[in-house]
């Protein structure tokens, strides 16, 4: 399971996401998380309908989207998500 992080240089709800992402991905092993920037990858950005940064996407391990949300979520809302992305 892998958790996409859509961000951009001028948003400020990032870095609060980032945190969010970043205690997840401690808290689950096997957890993988990357960060993408939005500008430096548009085609993918777009090809995912991804509209606002900070977005954050979690894929199962054949990369089926089973999760998305835009904006910064609580650390608990956050594992719940990924639980219920176990279950796929």
């Amino acid at each position: 399971m892998r958790i996409d992080l859509f961000t951009s240089a001028f948003c400020a709800p990032c870095a609060g996401a980032r945190r969010v992402v970043a205690e997840a991905v401690r808290l689950v092993p096997g957890l993988e998380a990357r960060e993408i920037d939005v500008a430096a990858r548009p085609d993918e950005v777009e090809a995912l309908g991804i509209r606002s940064t900070p977005t954050i996407r979690i894929s199962d391990d054949q990369g089926r989207e089973v999760f998305r949300s835009p904006g910064v979520p609580q650390r608990d809302q956050l594992l719940v998500a990924l639980a219920g992305a176990l279950r796929h």
